[in-house]
């Protein structure tokens, strides 16, 4: 293999695919990256991959000779990360000694590699059901439900995202067990298709928020608003571009049937100004912080609610907000970091927030939502008095 490419562009690419890296690999090979040139295409891939998220993506290169080795993440990254972004890198190997040797004005760089056949190939979705989903959308989805994933291992189906897809509607939804975020979409789907030519049938599936979030990351970096492309099989998803791949396993089991979890009526009512009520609790929450994260809300009369917050042998602080309020007088208690993160996945002015009683769960609105698409369940503290 012998190739020149441009340094930048290396860098890039090499920081893209090592979030694929594992940091504990199972195997050696699984603690590098696999680089395969082309001289047909004129392109370099690179490939990381940790058996359940892999990422590969390409950059154009002047090959002189085709080839592929594995080199490791870590150290690759941190040297050309460090070369002169003046200069070209040429990269070039002995596949026979697995030798590789890195060349810029900078200075010349020798590393051990491992050869390629080692490298478990990155599973690519042959049959099964093709998606187009609209990016914009899809993002939303991804901004108003990652954030409400678990990060207990021990709960595996609830470390990730809850995808359904159902004709032209895609509907997200995250719970940790404490908090429920949910967002339907209609039109995010462009198109779809069953790559077999059997009939097209709606379907879920549950994906690692850990992977999402670096779908998130490479979407946000494209410049044009053009689909993804999803493919799915049993036990997989591939999103795809015309140079990047991202591959994930599924977490296998059935999702909770978190709609039953959703009160059919409500005997509280009130709605504010979001963004004063995030302001207030962010104040509130300095001391919150310093003992349980608990605040209480309370309200009297119908215009005016009462946040508050007692660190034991620290401190103590309330602030009081405008709000509309409808019902009997209410004590309820959140852990206000919950409720700060589900505001913050709103973008409407104002929010409603729904209640029956101190222990039972309230659910967070757009105020202006007349489509119902984002809700925000969130469980109540019990708290000793």
């Amino acid at each position: 293999m012998k190739l020149v490419c441009s340094q930048s562009e290396l860098n890039t690419a090499l920081q893209l695919v090592s979030r694929a890296v594992s940091s504990r690999p199972t195997h050696p090979v699984l603690a590098n990256i696999l680089l395969t040139a082309d001289q047909v295409t004129g392109r370099l891939s690179l490939t990381g991959f940790d058996l359940n998220l892999g990422i590969q993506t390409s950059l154009s290169a002047n090959v002189n000779s085709s080839g592929a080795i594995t080199l490791p993440a870590r150290l690759l990254g941190e040297i050309v990360s460090r070369l002169s972004s003046d200069s070209p890198i040429e990269i070039s190997s002995d596949e026979i000694s697995e030798q590789v040797e890195l060349k810029s004005l900078s200075g010349n760089y020798q590393m051990r590699g491992m050869s390629a056949e080692d490298f478990p190939d990155l599973p690519l979705v042959e049959s099964g059901t093709s998606l187009k989903l609209n990016k914009n959308s899809f993002l939303k989805a991804l901004k108003a439900t990652l954030f409400a994933s678990s990060q207990d291992e021990a709960k595996q189906l609830l470390t990730g995202v809850h995808l359904n897809f159902n004709n032209q509607l895609m509907e997200a939804a995250a719970t940790d067990g404490h908090r429920l975020a949910i967002l339907p979409l209609n039109n995010a789907i462009h198109e779809e298709k069953n790559v077999d030519n059997n009939s097209y049938d709606d379907f879920n599936v549950t994906l690692p928020s850990r992977s999402l979030r670096e779908v998130e990351r490479l979407i946000n970096s494209w410049t044009d608003n053009d689909p993804i492309t999803l493919f799915y099989d049993q036990g997989q998803v591939v999103f795809l571009t015309s140079e990047q791949v991202i591959t994930t396993r599924t977490l296998e089991g059935v999702y909770p049937n978190y709609k039953q979890l959703l009160p059919d009526t409500f005997n509280r009512e009130l709605n504010l100004n979001r963004k004063n009520f995030i302001s207030s609790l962010e104040r509130v929450a300095v001391l919150a912080d310093q003992h349980n994260n608990v605040i209480k809300i309370s309200i009297d009369n119908p215009d005016s609610l009462n946040i508050s917050a007692d660190a034991q042998d620290v401190g103590s602080c309330s602030e009081s907000l405008p709000v509309q309020f409808k019902g009997e007088p209410i004590e309820i208690a959140f852990n206000v970091r919950y409720v700060l993160e589900g505001l913050k996945a709103i973008d409407s002015e104002n929010i409603s927030m729904n209640c029956n009683a101190p222990t039972t769960p309230a659910i967070i609105k757009p105020d202006d939502d007349k489509n119902n698409s984002f809700t925000y369940l969130i469980m109540p503290v019990q708290v000793r008095t």
